[in-house]
């Protein structure tokens, strides 16, 4: 039987469409906050959870904006728009930076999957995207 993962992570958007981003200590590659779902939580509670966890910012949940499958690893990321209620940014064990881009930042320091997922957040559709990936680029839709 196969088995997934479910992660979760929030695309923070300040009122100027800044949106909070952490260079992952473990690869170093620019992603919006998150990690794995706990099993005994809620994937809004979890969001909430990974973003103050890696950057010190408390948010509030949004919107759920898409849904996206690495289709190698068997990974099934939930995102969800927040926005920052408070907090200080700092880094954690899992980030060595923390920074609040611009979208076209977004688009020139993230990787194709996670900027897709940001700038799905941002966009004003407010029906959630469901893409899938090989963990470097998006798949065609069935």
């Amino acid at each position: 039987m196969p088995l997934h993962s479910v992660s979760v992570a929030g695309v923070v958007v300040r009122d100027d469409g800044r949106v909070l981003a952490i260079r992952r200590a473990d690869n170093g590659t620019w992603e919006p906050p998150g990690g794995v779902l706990e099993l005994d939580e809620r994937p809004e509670a979890g969001a909430v959870r990974e973003v103050l966890e890696e950057t010190g910012i408390r948010v509030s949940v949004e919107r759920l904006t898409g849904v996206y499958k690495n289709m190698t690893r068997g990974i099934v990321a939930l995102v969800f728009r927040c926005r920052p209620v408070d907090g200080v940014e700092r880094t954690s064990s899992e980030s060595t930076a923390v920074e609040w881009l611009t979208p076209d930042e977004v688009e020139k320091w993230m990787g194709e999957v996670y900027a897709v997922r940001v700038l799905d957040a941002l966009a004003l559709n407010t029906t959630p995207q469901v893409r899938a990936h090989d963990g470097r680029r998006w798949l065609e839709s069935a």
